[in-house]
């Protein structure tokens, strides 16, 4: 378990390659200087290959940038810091960003007794949006029924799920008002497909038509994952 703030990218196709340049030469260099920054993980798009065949979202973020913290008050010190403002304050034009505070849990996978460490570089990237009739019954009819069926997944090597932090966002900062957030990994596309295309993919489905009402959005974005710090 860990605490981590996830920074969103949006925009035209056409911006992508801006708003990749402002994360490798601006942001990546700020945040390297956060206090208390355990780890920064970058997510790109896969715009080709991928294919869940219950879902598709179409284009995701242009970017994801995900740092973690060894706990709440350090995440808090770090987004609030003058480092952190500035790094906001040169986005490319037509780019806006949403971020949001949450804790970090992981679940075993298939016979494991643990979660196993984070390694494989493609991960599928869920979130679920506000609102639902009654939050709290979502998240725990979520937690009961998705981790352990998503551990079943054959090929899969990570289940995590991200639970939305009560905290303010720092200045200038839209919140991605998120009421849940899932995340799988894989080896490759491959793989990934594979897991897709089998039977525990439809029991997934048959969990999502009995989840608690809920009329926000849920999104599935394919992507890359790449250390950059930690």
């Amino acid at each position: 378990m860990g605490t981590v703030f996830e920074l969103a990218c949006f925009g035209p196709t056409a911006a992508a390659r801006a708003a990749r340049d402002w994360h490798d030469a601006t942001a990546a260099l700020a945040w390297r200087q956060l206090p208390g920054l355990v780890s920064h993980d970058l997510y790109l798009g896969v715009t080709e290959g991928a294919r869940d065949p219950l879902v598709d979202d179409g284009p995701g973020p242009l970017l994801i940038a995900m740092l973690a913290f060894a706990h709440e008050g350090a995440l808090g010190k770090a987004t609030m810091s003058a480092e952190f403002a500035q790094s906001l304050a040169r986005l490319p034009d037509g780019v806006r960003v949403a971020g949001e505070a949450m804790d970090c849990r992981h679940y075993p996978v298939a016979d494991a007794a643990a979660p196993g460490e984070l390694r494989a570089p493609f991960s599928y990237v869920v979130r679920y949006h506000r609102p639902a009739e009654d939050e709290a019954a979502f998240v725990a009819n979520y937690v009961a029924t998705h981790p352990p069926t998503l551990a079943r997944l054959p090929g899969i090597r990570n289940v995590i799920c991200y639970f939305p932090l009560d905290r303010p966002s720092p200045p200038g900062l839209a919140k991605s008002n998120y009421m849940l957030g899932n995340e799988v990994v894989f080896d490759d596309v491959t793989a990934f497909n594979r897991a897709m295309a089998s039977p525990v993919r439809h029991e997934l489905r048959a969990h999502y038509r009995a989840f608690p009402p809920f009329s926000g959005a849920n999104t599935h974005y394919p992507m890359l994952r790449r250390r950059i710090v930690g």
